[in-house]
């Protein structure tokens, strides 16, 4: 059996304690043991009332505005006398962009005249060089791409074709027939009509396209696969050489996609592959027309005048999420530079926001979880000798990622010219970025990158480089507080530290091993024992209804909530190392435990409309806040010790009930 060597504890002085659990979040009207959640955020949830420009918000989203005010104070002090070429230049130059309203409205559907023609002059030949050029990062007619490590050789980049051509993103927008979706489908439709209108349909025309763009949509959904079934990536590993993907799908060109040093190819989703090959054969040229179009008016929406942005907001944010009200002009514009030039914006937010003994500090935290997940495979009752082994071979191997990469991408490629137009700009981003990734092609997976920017408040877990990434801007308080208790950083930060590590565990990640590669390391035994528990797991969160009858969908949300699960028990066996773990002194009330509970619960505080709670349940993998609180401790044996919960509590689970997974 391999043990990981002991690694010292970081603690904090509970004594100087300056910050941590907050007693204005709590609703002391409810009891712990009938809602915990709303006993922990309730407080937040009052103070904190939705604002109408949001569809959810949260301390995560707290967080989120903190780093978006942070970016805000060093792009708009860069100023316009910036070196030609420059990061700073390229910043400030793409953000004014967006910030000229007047200019936006007098170029109005101008910026898309050249190109709308060139698909309107279209023959059927010319037809899937436009779709090429649409998926250099511009938009993803019919089907997706990428290019990312071959799931069974994480040392080379393999090309991906994936289902898609989607402007809803889920399969059961266009498919299923409860009042919400058929009013979000009927949005849809009223939004493809109005943005040919904007470019220049008369109106018996444009509604004649929106009836070809849904046409093809829905027929694309009717063979994509179920938010369930793309979560198994055996079934999704279908390698194919280049001569048997032109055999098998003849009436698509191949040749025109180009795709350079390539000798395989894997293509997800056969059969919807399939049907984009029928419809080449199938659809008249008007249809197909209609459709680019569609998708190129779409992506470009958001970076044209009022009426388009509007439209584009009336359609994403307000009938499929429920905002009120669009965001300042200051934040839209923000978030372009901050997304297409997203490095070159976390170089100035590093150097300015990111202490260097955060990292230190985050390093051992990540150390000290590292230990405690190790002794919790080496403990368990459930796993045999053979695969522990195995899953510390995984552990021990992990790459942590803190703070910023090493090595800053090279924008020198990508021109910002403000003679331009604001569409125009973003489309040469755009581009620049989809020609980065088909670049990677005939090379061997770049180890060092990183899939957030320093500026995002988020973490991931990469399985294919079996690594876990913290960037800087979540490294803050509520999340990360050197002067708060270890309860409440255990609680937090430690969490989404062990929800990281516990992904390369759960039902997607434990089928890569040490090395990134796609390998079986399980005994079949062990194998079938992990698909019990976590079916258990799944059933939990399934039985929750989410709103009109709506349940959530634990078997979508699986990966995430066995993270959260394992999550939970890793960060709570580090805090239990710690001074304050082992002891039991009150602070402002409350034991350790609790705090460790609270803290957890506040990282999920929130406030979200209905809309958005069934637009999640469709296309979000992970659970709603509340059931990531109440549904993940119900499960912790511990959490009804601190909290006194016994039968007859509306939160109280049975032993035997209780699952435990990692």
């Amino acid at each position: 059996m391999l043990t990981l060597s002991a690694i010292s504890i970081m603690t904090m002085n509970a004594g100087n304690l300056e910050k941590g659990v907050d007693r204005n979040n709590l609703d002391l009207s409810v009891k712990p043991g009938d809602n915990f959640y709303q006993y922990a955020c309730g407080g937040w949830q009052k103070a904190n009332p939705l604002d109408p420009q949001y569809a959810r918000f949260g301390t995560f989203d707290q967080l989120g505005e903190n780093s978006r005010e942070q970016v805000k104070d060093i792009i708009t002090h860069l100023g316009d006398n910036q070196p030609k070429g420059s990061i700073a230049q390229k910043v400030n130059d793409m953000y004014k962009l967006g910030m000229d309203s007047v200019r936006l409205n007098q170029e109005g559907a101008n910026p898309l005249k050249a190109d709308l023609a060139r698909i309107d002059n279209a023959k059927r030949a010319d037809f899937m060089s436009i779709i090429k050029w649409l998926h250099m990062g511009i938009a993803a007619p019919f089907f997706n791409t990428s290019v990312m490590a071959d799931l069974k050789n994480s040392n080379e980049n393999m090309f991906y074709l994936m289902q898609g051509g989607l402007g809803m993103g889920d399969r059961d927008y266009y498919l299923e027939k409860d009042v919400n979706t058929v009013k979000v489908r009927n949005a849809y439709s009223n939004y493809i009509e109005q943005l040919f209108v904007l470019v220049g349909y008369k109106k018996g025309a444009a509604k004649t396209a929106a009836k070809n763009v849904m046409k093809i949509e829905t027929e694309l959904a009717r063979v994509a696969m179920t938010r369930e079934e793309t979560r198994d990536y055996s079934k999704l590993y279908n390698v194919m050489t280049i001569e048997q993907l032109k055999s098998l799908y003849k009436n698509i060109d191949w040749d025109v996609i180009n795709v350079k040093n390539v000798d395989k190819i894997c293509v997800f989703q056969p059969k919807s592959i399939a049907k984009v090959n029928e419809m080449m054969l199938s659809l008249k040229d008007q249809e197909i027309k209609d459709y680019l179009k569609f998708k190129y008016i779409d992506a470009a929406a958001n970076y044209l005048s009022d009426d388009f942005v509007q439209a584009n907001f009336d359609m994403y944010s307000r009938a499929m999420s429920g905002k009120q009200v669009m965001q300042p002009r200051w934040k839209r514009s923000l978030n372009v530079p901050n997304t297409l030039l997203g490095e070159a914006v976390g170089q100035l937010y590093v150097e300015k926001y990111f202490p260097a003994d955060s990292k230190k500090k985050m390093q051992k935290l990540v150390d000290n979880l590292k230990v405690a997940l190790g002794e919790r495979i080496s403990s368990l009752t459930w796993m045999s000798p053979k695969t522990k082994v195995n899953a510390l071979v995984k552990l021990n191997s992990f790459t942590v990622k803190i703070g910023y990469p090493d090595k800053w991408r090279d924008y020198s490629g990508v021109e910002i010219d403000r003679a331009k137009s604001y569409w125009e700009n973003v489309k040469a981003a755009l581009q620049f970025s989809a020609e980065y990734e088909m670049s990677q092609l005939g090379k061997p997976v770049d180890k060092d990158r990183w899939y957030m920017t320093p500026q995002t408040v988020n973490a991931y877990y990469e399985p294919s480089t079996n690594e876990i990434c913290f960037p800087a801007a979540i490294l803050q308080a509520p999340y990360f507080d050197p002067k708060a208790d270890d309860a409440s950083n255990y609680g937090a930060i430690g969490v989404v530290i062990g929800h990281e590590m516990t992904h390369g565990f759960d039902d997607q990640g434990r089928n890569f091993d040490h090395n990134g590669n796609m390998v079986d390391w399980w005994t079949a035994e062990d194998a079938e024992k992990f698909k019990a528990l976590a079916e258990k797991l799944g059933n939990q969160y399934s039985a929750e209804i989410v709103a009109d009858g709506v349940h959530a969908n634990g078997s979508f949300t699986m990966g995430e909530n066995i993270a959260d699960h394992g999550g939970l028990r890793v960060a709570y066996s580090a805090f239990k190392k710690t001074d304050q773990g082992k002891g039991n002194e009150m602070i402002d009330g409350f034991t350790p435990d609790q705090r460790f509970c609270l803290s957890y619960a506040n990282v999920w505080a929130a406030n979200i409309t209905k809309e958005e709670i069934l637009r999640r349940t469709k296309v979000d993998p992970h659970s709603l806040g509340v059931n990531r609180v109440n549904v993940a401790l119900r499960n912790m044996d511990w959490f009804f010790k601190a909290f006194d919960i016994k039968a007859g509590d509306k939160m109280y689970r049975t032993p035997e009930d209780r699952v435990g997974i990692w």
